[in-house]
């Protein structure tokens, strides 16, 4: 009898263990030209091609869509859609600007609860409007609460994206007879980074690699809109064990290279509104299977010039990697570079990583302990993110 239930619940754990990864398999996917299907999945479960073709335009020009079963132990136990998209050519950048992001209302980053105490508004949520009058400022928000005599006031604020909800704060008169909600708040981030590459056909533009996270929340930072702007590399601290160096700039108010219109996991996207923010030469991206460890180069201005070749190794290659941005260990070899920065360091996230005159990714982290050792993400996921 013991044995017979040591032997059903194996059963039952085999059965679970192959249901959540067929579940795990996304109903769409895509793929570059060339690019064979990268999912982690258990013995015995495989891709097979239906005869179907069929085809769909994006800003990227025309894809083909395949069907695509999923198989186990040749019964099919699932499909899913696979496009294809067409081979891209895009301009590698390499080049440091100012970024300029701006909230889906207004951040709240903070709670004071000596002051608040009864409301269900948390860290996270955007604020969008008090009693109905839409706010745009952390100005707007001070003068509605001091002109509301601590009388309640309606707070409207966006929860994870998507959801509304709504709120009674009744401000609380401080030592210095001002009105205070209790909140700490915010509007959106500014800093440096680096512009990775460009689509010339449309000027829809990569940039950084990861996404841009509020550092008191440690969420991604939920945007409206955002400005690419120029900017002037001040000093370079180099990185050093324990400590990641930073490049250190001034944006450019006046001087606007395009529109930041998403910030995502794997990078922030948007437009350029100028044609010339790159004299390279256009090149092809690279599939996963073309990727390959040994040399490769990143592109990189750290000194405020153009941008420069540099030499790196491609330590280790995560060729299944589709959930975050560590796809390659990378290791910088460039004495020069290594000299003037100690290695990777913070504004370098979104350098271009070239092998064999493709584009392979971008570098995105750095490793504490080691500023010379960081990692990259494959270009591929970067496309995809940008077409979304």
């Amino acid at each position: 009898m013991k044995k017979s239930l040591i032997i059903l619940i194996f059963f039952l754990l085999f059965i679970l263990f192959y249901t959540c990864n067929i579940d795990n398999i996304p109903e769409s996917i895509v793929l570059l030209k060339n690019e064979k299907i990268s999912i982690n999945t258990l013995y015995g479960i495989e891709f097979k091609e239906e005869n179907y073709v069929n085809t769909s335009t994006s800003s990227l020009g025309e894809s083909s869509i395949k069907k695509v079963n999923v198989t186990l132990g040749g019964i099919k136990v699932k499909q899913v859609n696979v496009t294809i998209l067409p081979e891209v050519e895009v301009i590698p950048i390499g080049k440091i600007v100012g970024l300029k992001l701006y909230t889906s209302g207004i951040l709240v980053v903070g709670i004071n609860e000596n002051i608040l105490n009864e409301s269900d508004i948390k860290e996270g949520d955007a604020i969008i409007s008090i009693n109905n009058e839409k706010v745009e400022s952390i100005e707007n928000i001070k003068s509605i609460v001091e002109k509301s005599n601590g009388e309640d006031l309606l707070v409207k604020y966006i929860r994870d994206n998507d959801e509304i909800l709504v709120s009674t704060i009744s401000p609380v008169k401080t030592e210095d007879n001002s009105y205070k909600l209790g909140l700490w708040v915010k509007e959106g981030a500014t800093g440096v980074g680096t512009i990775s590459f460009y689509n010339p056909e449309t000027n829809d533009f990569a940039a950084l690699g990861h996404g841009v996270y509020d550092k008191d929340t440690g969420e991604l930072l939920k945007i409206e809109e955002g400005s690419l702007l120029n900017s002037k590399v001040i000093s370079i601290s180099k990185g050093e064990y324990g400590m990641p160096g930073e490049i250190k700039g001034a944006l450019i108010e006046d001087d606007k290279l395009g529109d930041i219109e998403k910030n995502t996991e794997f990078g922030i996207y948007g437009s350029l509104n100028i044609n010339n923010i790159s004299s390279n030469d256009k090149i092809k991206v690279a599939s996963r299977s073309e990727i390959k460890k040994g040399l490769a180069y990143i592109l990189c201005s750290i000194d405020g010039n153009e941008p420069k070749e540099y030499e790196i190794e491609i330590e280790n290659i995560n060729i299944e990697n589709n959930i975050n941005n560590r796809s390659m260990k990378i290791r910088i070899t460039d004495e020069e570079l290594i000299e003037k920065t100690g290695g990777i360091i913070c504004g370098m996230s979104g350098c271009p990583i070239i092998q064999n005159g493709k584009l392979i990714g971008v570098v995105t982290n750095v490793l504490v302990n080691n500023s010379e050792v960081g990692y990259g993400v494959f270009a591929d996921l970067m496309l995809k993110e940008m077409i979304k």
